[in-house]
């Protein structure tokens, strides 16, 4: 549905923290979800750990984040800016993500207010729940729109 082409003209995350691969299902201002595959060439892997390679909680939480973002400026086409991670509750890890393994990142609006938004955030692996959380960010678009 949403190609990492477009995923990158609308995030202004490049390599190596472009978390999002593709976007597989998307209900503008309700829900989305976003395809992480994980491989054993991200960088991370080298220092976390290198004798066992395990995605670090805090960058789920960021392809969460980033599923989010692109789920915000869906919602407003043709709406350029950044989103920015202002807050997170309730972050709990229910199993590693290791090389091999595709995160389904799926992402709903709890609620949204002017630039705010608050989503609630599952990952995903097959059909186990790996991670989740409560997830506030910032929309901040463009000055000249």
């Amino acid at each position: 549905m949403v190609d990492i082409n477009e995923i990158r003209k609308l995030l202004p995350h490049s390599y190596p923290f472009l978390l999002v691969d593709r976007i597989i299902e998307l209900e503008p201002g309700k829900r989305i979800v976003g395809i992480k595959n994980v491989t054993f060439n991200e960088p991370f892997f080298t220092g976390h750990f290198p004798e066992r390679p395990i995605m670090p909680g805090v960058l789920i939480l960021e392809a969460m984040a980033q599923t989010g973002g692109v789920l915000a400026f869906k919602s407003f086409p043709g709406m350029e800016g950044s989103v920015f991670f202002t807050g997170i509750d309730d972050a709990r890890f229910r199993k590693p993500v290791i090389p091999g393994d595709q995160l389904k990142l799926i992402v709903e609006v709890v609620r949204h207010r002017r630039e705010i938004w608050v989503f609630d955030g599952k990952a995903l692996v097959d059909d186990d729940v790996v991670a989740e959380a409560r997830i506030m960010a910032m929309l901040k678009m463009n000055k000249e729109q």
